[in-house]
């Protein structure tokens, strides 16, 4: 086994111990904040909610579903009724190659599509 030096231990010996800190609920960046939503006792959830401004909402759902359904959509569907207009768009990631509508301002869209078009 080998050995440290003596300058290694002091280095070792200098970083501070970990903070125990909760993870956050939500991340708050230039004006989104990003979230998890579970709703009525988890009958509704979507994976990542972005709140952009005090108005505004797009939704995210990811599956590993190469070809979803509106099925698959069906707790964004409900997020856009509850919020008719403010809710913006909703997207549910898969991993097939193309993308397309699956309700109104909902589609299906290759997980890739988060790196840049194909």
């Amino acid at each position: 086994m080998r050995r440290l030096s003596p300058s290694c231990k002091e280095n070792i010996a200098r970083i501070p111990p970990p903070r125990k800190e909760k993870a956050p609920r939500s991340v708050h960046a230039a004006g989104t904040r990003l979230h998890h939503l579970r709703a009525e006792q988890g009958r509704h959830e979507i994976d990542i909610v972005a709140e952009v401004g005090a108005r505004d909402v797009l939704g995210i759902e990811v599956k590993a579903a190469s070809a979803p359904s509106t099925d698959d959509a069906k707790h964004l569907i409900w997020r856009c009724d509850a919020l008719g207009l403010r809710f913006l768009h909703g997207v549910v990631l898969r991993t097939g190659p193309r993308t397309f509508g699956l309700s109104e301002r909902i589609v299906a869209a290759p997980i890739g599509s988060l790196w840049g078009p194909g």
